[in-house]
């Protein structure tokens, strides 16, 4: 049985829209999977049942405190020993869960990844990563990752390109692609664009040979699927690109009136006729963060994932799918095993 830990006191709306969402997600998780919620107990009961839901449906593991978005995270993920995200971590570290995510501090979240979990022997620096949608004419909307969206914003060139193995093993395991392109965002296609950091990761990359390197890609290509399945960039710009996606989006939903363009049952024939309509809708659709739950924390011993912290209903529904197939995926041990040579020339 596969055990989802989700901190139900995390976020600006918590612990509402968390047992909501849990609620939501009991229905499209597998039968043996299991949600454990951490928090007030007594409140995650009282709103189990006001969605008309059974606590028997959920592990409720009871915790007294909790670690506030204005708290100091590391202070606050020592002194409040009984938050709902300590013990999370606990319970992770134990293997009592097997992945744990959460919608509140972004820091105490990264304090327990890497000091209770925490990096996979030979991971220089952990990573925060992200879905992106890819659209194309031949395979429609698919996903894609970007890489660091807020975490290393000067990140040296052997970090970088160390990502690109990361992202190479995610792709693999959890999104099913066989053979991940990995790209190096840049200012052009061409070999030597770039300053001095871009120049020295692409030779760094197009080195090592551990993964499918394919070169520099422009922000142009980034949604398209064209070049990469696997961006890679430091904190400083992956953060810049996550940020206008989603500002995009909302522009796009507002210009939308708040609601899709074309009807979802429509979309399959008008698919038919205008397949550009067709795929533009179903886009935006997936550019929406709702829908992608939350940031990976990659490079870490188990599963641990980031959600915004004005995630709704729907987002932390998004995020206990998105952690069920991180699980199942065991991104952690392929990426161990995938460390082992990474450090070595590949053959020729």
């Amino acid at each position: 049985m596969i055990k989802i830990g989700i901190d139900a006191m995390g976020g600006d709306f918590a612990p509402e829209v968390a047992i909501e969402g849990a609620i939501m997600a009991l229905e499209q998780i597998d039968k043996d999977s299991r949600i454990v919620l951490f928090g007030d107990e007594k409140r995650i009961r009282e709103l189990i049942a006001k969605h008309g839901a059974k606590a028997e449906s959920f592990d409720i593991v009871a915790t007294s405190e909790v670690i506030e978005m204005g708290d100091h995270p590391a202070k606050a993920f020592v002194s409040k020993k009984d938050s709902s995200i300590t013990v999370g971590f606990k319970y992770l570290a134990e293997g009592k869960v097997d992945g744990f995510a959460s919608a509140g501090s972004t820091g105490a979240m990264m304090v327990g990844s890497m000091q209770v979990i925490k990096p996979v022997e030979g991971v220089i620096r952990p990573v925060l990563a992200t879905l992106i949608p890819t659209v194309s004419a031949e395979k429609g909307i698919q996903r894609g990752v970007l890489m660091d969206v807020g975490l290393n914003v000067d990140a040296k060139p052997e970090v970088l390109a160390q990502y690109g193995l990361l992202g190479s093993i995610y792709a693999k395991s959890a999104l099913s692609i066989e053979n991940p392109r990995v790209a190096l965002l840049n200012i052009g296609e061409e070999e030597g664009k770039g300053n001095a950091q871009a120049k020295a990761t692409y030779d760094l990359m197009k080195e090592y040979g551990h993964y499918n390197f394919v070169g520099n890609v422009e922000s142009s290509y980034i949604f398209t699927g064209k070049i990469a399945d696997v961006v890679v960039a430091d904190a400083f710009v992956g953060n810049s690109i996550l940020k206008m996606a989603e500002a995009l989006y909302r522009i796009n939903f507002k210009l939308g009136g708040g609601k899709p363009r074309v009807k979802s049952f429509l979309r399959p024939l008008l698919g038919r006729i205008i397949p550009k309509l067709y795929f533009q809708n179903d886009f935006w659709d997936s550019m929406n963060g709702e829908s992608v739950g939350g940031l990976q924390v990659m490079g870490i011993n188990a599963p641990v994932m980031i959600g915004h912290g004005s995630s709704s209903a729907r987002a932390i529904c998004s995020m206990i799918k998105a952690m069920e197939r991180d699980i199942k995926s065991d991104f952690p041990s392929h990426l161990r095993e995938a460390l082992k040579d990474f450090n070595k020339p590949a053959e020729a």
